[in-house]
């Protein structure tokens, strides 16, 4: 997994709601981001800039951030993000301490692999799922979920009960498809034909 590199400074709590909503409202308008970080001994409240966040937060990689706060530096993931309902600005995140021992749960972008049997009858490859829930140990979970759709043929689809990683446990449900090789119309009429 790549590696994120971003500097944050802690913040006060204010202990009045009203004043901790003023407090949030201008730090977004001074362009930082609120942040919570959860996982180790204690909670530790946050802000990171705008700028620095952009290219961790608008990429399909996934990575693991190398963390400063106040010089203290710790391994982390993003865990969560909210973004304003019409600006799309971003609100919060939260991230989530790590460790080569507890095992993390993670949304791991989905990459088809080959030149599937449907395919070449005339039928049309669909990702259904571009991202995958797996848990394992963060230094075992890979950038991406490479998947060989080879065997794949005309109308069949493969789920996640069907896949396997070693050293990942997929969280999402065995049911799901993850992709499929759908029948086209000329496909349909090619069938029909024969």
């Amino acid at each position: 997994m790549k590696t994120f590199q971003l500097e944050g400074k802690s913040r006060e709590i204010a202990a009045c709601p009203a004043d901790q909503k003023r407090a949030l409202k201008a730090m977004r308008k001074n362009n930082e981001i609120p942040a919570v970080l959860y996982g180790g001994e204690k909670v530790i409240h946050f802000s990171v800039t705008n700028s620095a966040v952009r290219n961790l937060v608008y990429t399909p990689d996934i990575y693991a951030v190398d963390l400063t706060i106040d010089g203290e530096k710790k391994t982390v993931i993003m865990k969560d993000i909210q973004f304003h309902p019409v600006t799309d600005a971003i609100l919060h995140i939260d991230f989530l301490e790590v460790n080569n021992t507890k095992p993390i749960v993670m949304e791991v972008p989905v990459v088809l692999d080959g030149h599937a049997e449907g395919v070449k009858a005339g039928g049309k490859l669909q990702l259904q799922m571009r991202k995958l829930k797996v848990k394992a140990i963060y230094t075992e979970i890979p950038e991406r979920l490479v998947i060989n759709v080879d065997h794949l043929g005309l109308g069949k689809t493969m789920q996640v009960g069907e896949i396997h990683f070693d050293g990942l446990e997929i969280m999402n449900a065995k049911n799901a498809v993850v992709c499929a090789v759908q029948l086209t119309r000329a496909a349909r009429g090619a069938q029909a034909k024969a």
